[in-house]
C-alpha cells in the first residue's frame, strides 16, 4: 500500500499590513477549501501570510511590526490555528508567524499542527534574508514525523539557497520538504530552479507555496523526487492540489533516481573516506540512523 498524502499548496495573498482581517479570511477560506475537497490530509500557506506580509514596495502603517506581532509558541495566536487543525481533523501549516523567543528575539516561525490541534514541528528560519528581513536567524533543523506516511521537513523561503538546509533535512529523514515562501522579487526564476534542484539531489519531494498577487507574485511549485514539477502555480491566488506518494522517494532512494543515482547509498560507502563537517565528521550508516 502506497503512503499517499493528498495536500493543497494554498498560493493567497493576505490582506495587507491587515492581520484581525487576513485571520478572518483564512479561516473562512480553509473551511471552504476543506468542505470542497475533504480528501485534503494537509494544507499549507505562504511565509508570513497570517502576519499579513506587504509587498517590498509598501510601506507598513503606523503601529505594524514583527515585534508587536510576535508570541510565544505556543501562544494565543498558535492555539486558534490548533482550534481550527482539530477542528476540521487536517494537517495544517499555516505558513509562518512572527515568534517571540525567551530571551526577546523575534523568529520568522513555521509551525506543523497535526489533525489533534498538537504543535508537533517549530521551525525557527535559519538563513533570514539579509540585510531585509531583521529577525534573529534559528539554529535546529526541524524535521516531524506523519503516522502511516512518513517523516517531512520545514524550511523557509531564502533557506532554499542554502543547499546545507535542505540536505540537512533529508539525512535527518524527510521524504517530503514544505517550503512556505514570500516572494515578490525578480528571482523567483532561481526559485523554481532551486526547487527542482533541491528535490532531485536530495530524492525528496518540495513543495514550495508562494504568495499570489500582492506582495509576490505566485509561481508555487511542488516537484517530486526527481525534480519533475507535478504543479506550477500562475501569479494570482490558486489552489495547488497533488497527491504525494512518499514510497516514491523510497524507491529513487533504493533503486536511484532515473534507476540510476543511488547518491545516499554511495554517501554511507564513500561518505566513510570524507572529512565532512557538515554530518559531524563523516557519513557512515550509523550517522543515518535516523533516516527511514
Amino acid at each position: 500500500m502506497s503512503r499517499l498524502l493528498p495536500i493543497m499548496a494554498v498560493q493567497a495573498a493576505p490582506v495587507e499590513w491587515d492581520v484581525e482581517a487576513t485571520y478572518q479570511r483564512f479561516e473562512v477560506e480553509l473551511r471552504e477549501l476543506h468542505r470542497s475537497f475533504p480528501q485534503t490530509r494537509l494544507f499549507l500557506y505562504p511565509e508570513l501570510y497570517l502576519a499579513a506580509l506587504g509587498a517590498v514596495s509598501s510601506r507598513a502603517p503606523a503601529g505594524y511590526s514583527a515585534r508587536r506581532l510576535a508570541e510565544p509558541v505556543p501562544g494565543p495566536f498558535t492555539d486558534r490555528l490548533c482550534a481550527v487543525a482539530a477542528d476540521l481533523g487536517v494537517w495544517l501549516i499555516p505558513g509562518s508567524i512572527y515568534e517571540l523567543g525567551d530571551d526577546g528575539e523575534v523568529f520568522n516561525t513555521a509551525l506543523a499542527i497535526a489533525p489533534n490541534g498538537e504543535i508537533v514541528a517549530s521551525y525557527r528560519k535559519v538563513f533570514p534574508w539579509r540585510p531585509w528581513e531583521q529577525t534573529a536567524a534559528g539554529s535546529e533543523f526541524v524535521v516531524f514525523d506523519m503516522p502511516e506516511v512518513g517523516r517531512a521537513g520545514l524550511m523557509i523561503c531564502y533557506d532554499g539557497w542554502f543547499p546545507e538546509v535542505a540536505r540537512h533535512l533529508a539525512w535527518m529523514g524527510a521524504e517530503v520538504i514544505f517550503q512556505p515562501t514570500a516572494t515578490g522579487t525578480s528571482d523567483r526564476d532561481q526559485e523554481l530552479v532551486l526547487a527542482r534542484a533541491n528535490a532531485i539531489v536530495n530524492q525528496v519531494y518540495v513543495v514550495n507555496v508562494n504568495m499570489g498577487g500582492r506582495p509576490g507574485p505566485g509561481r508555487s511549485i511542488i516537484a517530486d523526487p526527481e525534480g519533475h514539477p507535478l504543479q506550477v502555480g500562475g501569479d494570482g491566488q490558486e489552489y495547488l492540489t497533488e497527491v504525494l506518494d512518499l514510497d516514491v522517494a523510497a524507491r529513487l532512494r533504493e533503486y536511484g533516481s532515473v534507476g540510476l543515482n543511488r547518491m545516499w547509498a554511495q554517501l554511507e560507502t564513500e561518505g566513510t573516506r570524507l572529512d565532512l563537517p557538515l554530518y559531524g565528521g563523516s557519513f557512515s550508516p550509523s550517522s543515518a540512523a535516523t533516516r527511514p
